[in-house]
């Protein structure tokens, strides 16, 4: 068994990272997503006093979701999200938190 020792061969592989997509321009301007923007304090002070609620109160919407990350959103933001449809346009609030 004269043998021929065979030479391994490393190959190296590149490792591409996919970054996630975060353009505002991409994201916000899509025809299903609703308009979205982040209030200001006395916005919410406004909406909190006269639907008597509290930001733990509001629905959850994660830092990671790509809406809270294209408007740079921070922990604490409320957004104010506002949906067009055949009955009308109507608003609801989100309060942006941790994953």
């Amino acid at each position: 068994m004269g043998g021929r020792v065979k030479a391994k061969k490393t190959v190296k592989k590149k490792i591409v990272k996919k970054k996630a997509v975060t353009d505002s321009k991409l994201i916000l301007s899509h025809s299903l997503v609703p308009k979205m923007h982040i209030l200001s304090d006395g916005d919410f002070k406004k909406v909190s006093s006269k639907y008597n609620v509290t930001k733990e109160d509001l629905p959850k919407l994660y830092i990671t979701d790509p809406e809270a990350q294209s408007l740079k959103a921070k922990i604490g933001d409320v957004i104010e999200i506002v949906r067009d449809d055949t009955t009308g346009a109507y608003k609801t609030y989100r309060v942006v938190v941790l994953a």
